[in-house]
């Protein structure tokens, strides 16, 4: 389902404005100008961007996050984390005790929704959930990246200092043709002028440079640089020092040098909130270099405005970073580190462009922090190189193997650390990240000295094999593998335990069947009748009075009864609630009115799924917002909605045809106390000014998706041919076969021995439970991943419910 998708600020200013999976209190350690004191975190988190960002997360996508668990053993400083993945971040990795993946075989999303009320421990512990596409043959080797029955032992592992550079690990410009450069893909063979160098606006929207109208730079000044750029214009390399300040990163130092390489602006800067820490080894700026300093932020702006042309063009490396320092918005940029394009969005150094294409040595480490003149300068250069020698030549330096030749030659002292992609305050520490992209999980643990365990039945499928990098123990039942991980799991770093399904796989009948009867549920549940009404009842009122609460996507006069009835079928569960919720027993037109779902089969437990959704811990800070006005923008929306306290993200669903956005939304919170003051406010005499209905939300987003796009309409042919009100009518393999029954009690096992091992991990522990999905002649089905880390403090704020 295509979604607008509206996030709060995406700078990291206070941890409380993400979602953060663990806990952690920020303390700082001794004194501020020392370079080594940063704010420490008690224990690791992880930043999710699931309820923002596309909720199917791929294979690769979930390795890579193991692979950062697995590393955080390294000595990576306390000011980086590990990579920044496409879908959540992980801080402090070495903080990490240990990382426990539980697989669930034969289990999918459908599964999960199906004997939701099954699945206690699951839906109450794991406050994170995303969406799995359906596995391949071996599901496994889909997350671990490679076939787990690889003869591991011959094989030599390679690291990315070691003086040789394995094969495996050389770049793909150094082995393919020169067409298939990155540089010559974006730029072609030609030269290339300067406007050629400029990032659109949509790379600047997507590499976070701070724009007009965006939430995070609501204060930010423009520099006014609106005239038309051309081949001539001006350039002006750019670039800021920071420190570290409850508000984040604060500008202390800006440098700006003109075409000519002379510098026309060096300033210090004092910020205006109080500095935890000088980030000295960085910046080499000191309480003592700061203390006599005058300058603020505001008049380094007002100095750049006066400073700039209006066709100015400013160069830099990570240029975002020094505009949001200097919290100023210019369209016209070139930043070096995109320039210089590599494969996989990864990028140089500065240091390393600056020595390998301009000869010149930079940020040296007999000084302390970096000059940002010179820094400034060297970006210069670089885009003018880039400019004057044209993309070819670039490309025929092979950078990618000079890179992983410097890494080769490294220093002793720099062999025990794994180049990561810090996401600290140091702007230039992305160091190639090669070898971890091709690096499988098994040989990120070798190289960090632990080994995977892995326990599973014998007859299980999918297995590892015993070998220097992994110790398995291949049990005869489940029970024995609960038994043995519960033993064993708490002595281990790195753990996958992986419960088989019984009694025995789904056969492809039932698994068609239970899909379509849960479709058909979820559409039911959405479906409420609303009536009797007098025989002179008007319907266009009708129909806008129960559109109020959310779309329909159908409504028909009911008149085989005495007097007539509104079937109403709802595209949305919320919807359908707020109007039993709102409308039961009320006086409509003169009649007091009923509003209720239909009782059937299916729907006998509707209340008690409605009770416990809303307890669910996915939804207790999330709340559905409905009566939006298709003019609305989206900037109205976020704009409006901004005013709300401890507001994260908004999901705007958008129409896949019209591509205009829908009338409701879901508003994601910084915690329940949070939504329910939220409700407060939209529910009471002002309600924001707009006439909008809301309450708690009922589907996490990733169901909410899989609904939309599923269930049929119930009185469509196809849903009457499953759900019968006839009981003579019905398949006999639905009610009379015991393996749904089976399965019922298996889902419960599941989730037992989840629950009895999930409670012997040791704090600080990464978990997360696998769904695999379902792969069959008749269709896929999607998997599910639910993610904790034991031991956080943050408990739900509703009741436990059932």
């Amino acid at each position: 389902m295509d979604a607008a998708l509206i996030g709060k600020s995406k700078k990291r200013k206070q941890p409380q404005n993400e979602f953060f999976i663990g806990s952690g209190e920020e303390t700082t350690n001794g004194d501020p100008d020392d370079e080594e004191s940063q704010p420490k975190w008690k224990k690791a988190r992880l930043s999710t961007k699931l309820f923002v960002n596309n909720y199917e997360i791929s294979h690769d996508q979930l390795r890579e996050l193991l692979k950062s668990a697995a590393l955080g053993k390294l000595s990576i400083s306390d000011e980086q984390g590990a990579p920044n993945l496409s879908w959540c971040h992980l801080s402090h990795p070495k903080h990490l005790n240990s990382v426990v993946v539980i697989v669930l075989q034969g289990v999918s999303q459908l599964h999960f929704y199906k004997f939701f009320l099954q699945f206690k421990h699951l839906r109450k512990a794991f406050r994170h959930r995303f969406r799995l596409p359906a596995p391949s043959a071996n599901f496994l080797a889909d997350v671990i990246g490679e076939q787990p029955n690889g003869n591991k032992e011959e094989r030599i592992l390679p690291t990315p200092n070691t003086m040789q550079v394995s094969s495996s690990l050389t770049s793909p410009q150094a082995i393919t043709d020169l067409h298939s450069d990155p540089i010559i893909q974006k730029y072609g063979y030609d030269k290339v002028g300067l406007v050629r160098c400029l990032l659109t606006k949509e790379e600047m929207k997507k590499f976070d440079f701070p724009l007009q109208g965006l939430d995070t730079c609501k204060n930010f000044i423009p520099t006014e640089c609106l005239g038309p750029v051309n081949d001539s214009s001006p350039l002006f390399g750019l670039d800021c020092e920071m420190c570290l300040t409850p508000n984040g990163n604060e500008l202390t130092r800006v440098s700006l040098v003109d075409a000519e390489g002379h510098c026309v602006m060096d300033e210090l800067v004092k910020p205006d909130n109080k500095i935890l820490n000088y980030l000295t080894r960085f910046s080499g700026i000191t309480r003592k270099i700061l203390k006599p300093v005058t300058t603020r932020l505001r008049d380094v702006q007002v100095k750049l405005k006066k400073l700039l042309p209006p066709d100015a063009v400013l160069v830099g490396h990570s240029l975002n970073a020094d505009l949001k320092a200097l919290q100023m918005i210019h369209l016209n940029v070139i930043d070096t580190s995109l320039l210089f394009v590599r494969d996989l969005g990864r990028r140089f150094k500065l240091k390393f462009l600056a020595k390998a294409v301009l000869g010149k040595e930079i940020q040296c480490p007999d000084r302390v922090g970096h000059d940002s003149t010179e820094d400034a300068i060297a970006t210069l250069e670089l885009a003018q190189y880039f400019i004057k020698h044209g993309p070819r030549k670039i490309a025929e330096m092979k950078l990618d193997t000079a890179v992983h030749s410097q890494q080769s030659l490294a220093s002793p002292k720099q062999k025990n650390t794994l180049p990561l992609c810090p996401s600290g305050p140091n702007k230039e520490a992305s160091t190639d990240a090669m070898w971890q992209k091709n690096a499988g999980i098994l040989e990120c643990l070798d190289l960090t000295g632990q080994k995977l365990l892995f326990l599973s039945q014998k007859a299980g499928g999918n297995a590892f094999t015993s070998s220097r990098f992994c110790r398995s123990i291949l049990c005869t039942s489940d029970e024995e593998v609960l038994e043995q991980a519960q033993a064993e799991v708490p002595l281990s770093s790195f753990s996958i335990i992986q419960f088989s399904q019984c009694p025995h796989p789904l056969s492809p009948s039932l698994t068609v069947e239970m899909h379509q009867k849960m479709k058909i549920k979820w559409a039911e549940m959405s479906t409420v009748y609303a009536g009797p009404f007098g025989e002179n009842f008007c319907l266009k009122p009708l129909k806008k009075l129960f559109a109020s609460f959310g779309p329909v996507h159908s409504m028909e006069v009911i008149l085989e009864t005495d007097e007539p009835y509104l079937c109403i079928h709802y595209g949305v569960l919320e919807a359908a609630q707020l109007a039993i919720e709102t409308l039961n027993g009320a006086c409509v037109q003169g009649s007091r009115i009923k509003v209720q779902r239909p009782v059937q089969e299916l729907t006998l437990d509707c209340d008690t799924i409605v009770s416990t959704l809303e307890t669910d811990p996915e939804n207790e800070s999330t709340i559905y917002v409905n009566g939006m006005k298709e003019s609305y923008t989206k900037e109205d929306m976020s704009q409006k909605f901004s005013l709300l306290p401890s507001l994260e993200a908004i999901f705007l669903p958008v129409d896949p045809q019209s591509k205009k956005h829908k009338k409701y939304c879901f508003l994601k919170f910084r915690s329940f106390e949070c939504a329910q003051s939220a409700l407060k406010i939209l529910q009471g005499p002002t309600g924001l000014s707009w006439k909008l209905v809301c309450r708690k939300a009922l589907t996490p987003n990733h169901l909410h998706e899989w609904i939309c796009h599923s269930y049929p309409d119930p009185r469509s042919p196809q849903a009457s041919d499953v759900v019968s009100l006839d009981p003579k009518e019905k398949s006999p393999s639905v009610n009379k076969s015991p393996q749904g029954e089976e399965l019922k009690i298996a889902m419960s096992r599941f989730d037992e021995r989840v629950r009895k091992l999930h409670e012997r991990l040791p704090p600080s522990t990464l978990c997360i439970v696998l769904l695999p999905g379902m792969q069959s002649v008749h269709g896929s089905s999607a998997g599910l991943g639910l993610i904790s880390v034991n031991g956080d403090d943050r408990k739900s704020a509703v009741p436990e419910g059932l």
